[in-house]
């Protein structure tokens, strides 16, 4: 069995590999598209992407390849405990560059500006591919503390503007959801008419049914000038909850069940 994830190893992402599907070849991809191209395609048996930061929210991207494509779910869901280090060759203060993931570079801004706030930030595909471009004493990158490299110093501190740092990853299979799951969590999305109380009124046949909302997102429909869909995350068991999804499939334009874990 193959599981697909943003690479190279060492990435927050491997860790979450590792951890969700440990019996599995892990292989490693360049982007989010390749990842989801494999799936689809049959390369890959799963997949496993971050899907939100409890820094920088949702991952847009994931969110709305995951919409956009058929036949893929989620079926597992994991929080992996982020803790950035700045890498160097050694001499910190003379950094002019600093590279590593755009979430990565986002979640450390405090800390960047207040140490090198004429440095250039350079974003790459992944934290673990930045140490790449640390070629001399004025490069430095932000990974992982777990990761290990020659030559590459880790600071001892963990750089991120907040301590509590997590992401969510979510596994991804081919197929559909097995209508005997156990679930703790569905997680689906929906769009509504563009008037005044559409929302709420599909929220209201939500509620009906007990489930307790643990995330609502929105996204402009991008072939709808104005218009957006909404991205709901609810607690409650996938095998008791056929006449909840049927209800609020038919209270909405429409329906898309994008996971259940």
């Amino acid at each position: 069995m193959i599981t697909a994830y943003l690479g190279p190893e060492d990435s927050y992402s491997y860790l979450a590999a590792q951890k969700m599907t440990p019996s599995h070849v892990l292989k490693a991809y360049d982007s989010f598209p390749l990842i989801f191209r494999a799936l689809t395609s049959g390369e890959a048996d799963c997949a496993v992407i971050p899907i939100e930061n409890s820094l920088n929210g949702e991952v847009t991207q994931n969110i709305d390849l995951l919409q956009a494509s058929d036949a893929i779910v989620a079926v597992e869901e994991c929080a992996v405990e982020i803790e950035h280090r700045l890498a160097t060759l050694g001499k910190p203060e003379r950094i002019k560059r600093v590279y590593s993931h755009r979430q990565a570079l986002d979640q450390c801004a405090e800390y960047l500006f207040a140490h090198f706030p004429k440095a250039k930030l350079i974003a790459v595909p992944s934290t673990s591919a930045s140490l790449e471009m640390i070629k001399t004493n004025e490069d430095a990158g932000i990974v992982g503390a777990h990761v290990r490299r020659e030559g590459i110093i880790l600071s001892k501190e963990n750089i991120a503007d907040c301590a509590e740092n997590a992401t969510v990853f979510l596994k991804l299979v081919r197929g559909a959801i097995d209508g005997s799951a156990r679930t703790r969590k569905i997680y689906f999305s929906v769009t509504c008419p563009n008037v005044s109380g559409a929302l709420i009124k599909l929220l209201q046949s939500v509620a009906a049914h007990g489930l307790n909302m643990t995330k609502l997102q929105s996204r402009p429909i991008k072939e709808a000038r104005d218009e957006f869909r909404f991205f709901i995350e609810a607690e409650g068991d996938y095998s008791k909850l056929k006449s909840a999804v049927a209800d609020i499939s038919a209270a909405a334009l429409s329906f898309k069940l994008l996971g259940a874990y």
